[in-house]
């Protein structure tokens, strides 16, 4: 009775196969390669909060290369487009005023918030960029690495640069 029930089950897998390659081949079910919409350059913003700094000299240049791992998993060096240094600033109420102002924090002389702009080439998909086989999102943790500097930070902004302007 146990071959019976293997011989069955032989038989429903087979059908399930054909039945998943005739869907392929009708254009019912699309493959990742038929979801790629165009080859297109990507600039996006990686966002490190909090970066003590206590040297004069910033580590990341805009010109310079960078290497990013996206979830912990080693991709590529990255052109780095332009990068921005925020010091560390707090709220404090005005006493002459009506509301707060906004100062440099005086606790946090050497610290941080970082903007990294980069850029890469990236297949499009109708779910977005894809770069290294990863989606690129805002919230997508990468790590930014050079000689000098190991840094976590987050995507926070994407833009497509020359949208639909290659099929593959």
């Amino acid at each position: 009775m146990n071959k019976k029930y293997a011989d069955i089950i032989i038989v429903l897998g087979l059908i399930l196969i054909i039945g998943v390659g005739l869907f392929t081949a009708k254009g019912f079910r699309s493959t990742a390669s038929k979801q790629i919409e165009a080859k297109s350059e990507i600039k996006f913003d990686i966002f490190l909060r909090s970066v003590t700094i206590s040297n004069e000299i910033m580590p990341i240049k805009s010109g310079d290369k960078t290497f990013i791992s996206i979830r912990n998993v080693p991709y590529s060096d990255l052109d780095v487009v332009d990068v921005k240094y925020i010091p560390k600033k707090t709220v404090i109420s005005a006493a002459n005023k009506n509301g707060y102002i906004v100062v440099n924090d005086a606790a946090s002389l050497d610290t941080y918030d970082i903007i990294v702009k980069v850029k890469d080439s990236a297949l499009i998909t109708k779910d977005g960029a894809v770069a290294g086989g990863n989606k690129i999102k805002i919230g997508l943790p990468i790590t930014l690495e050079g000689k000098t500097y190991k840094l976590n930070g987050a995507v926070s902004d994407i833009t497509i640069l020359n949208d639909g302007s290659s099929e593959e």
